[in-house]
């Protein structure tokens, strides 16, 4: 797999489900934030870019439900740099059962990294454009 894809799983628990005993739509919010916080972990120095006065902040979620997951089974959640803009960057991820490899859900996360000193989203430009440049896998990409 691509090392610029980070791989997250979980397991579904009864918690996780509504009343028709499959995963709530909201719960996907989780799985997939979960994913988010995996890939900034394996990508980046968190400590480091918290220290610089660094914030990822979500600007919009786009999501697409499948199929449904239902109890004890184990998702698999994929997470890339999918877009930079000048002032936003785009988060591809997709939620996989893991016994069969089909598609649970999948999304775009559009968010700005905010200058904690400031309050105000950051340009994507210079040295920060450089070094989140490389991460970019195109959405046609293989994510295999």
């Amino acid at each position: 797999m691509d090392n610029r894809i980070a791989r997250s799983t979980l397991r579904v628990r009864g918690f996780h489900l509504d009343g028709y005993a499959h995963v709530n739509n909201a719960r996907y919010l989780e799985f997939l934030e979960e994913g988010r916080w995996a890939y900034f972990e394996q990508q980046f120095d968190l400590a480091e870019l918290f220290n610089r006065g660094l914030a990822a902040v979500a600007v919009n979620l786009n999501i697409n439900y499948r199929r449904a997951a239902v109890i004890h089974d184990e998702l698999e959640v994929l997470t890339s740099l999918a877009g930079l803009n000048h002032r936003s960057a785009i988060i591809h991820q997709e939620i996989n059962r893991v016994a069969d490899g089909k598609r649970i859900a999948d999304a775009d996360f559009t968010f700005v990294l905010l200058d904690t000193h400031t309050g105000r989203a950051m340009a994507i430009e210079g040295e920060l454009r450089d070094t989140l440049t490389p991460y970019v896998l195109s959405p046609a990409a293989d994510r295999a």
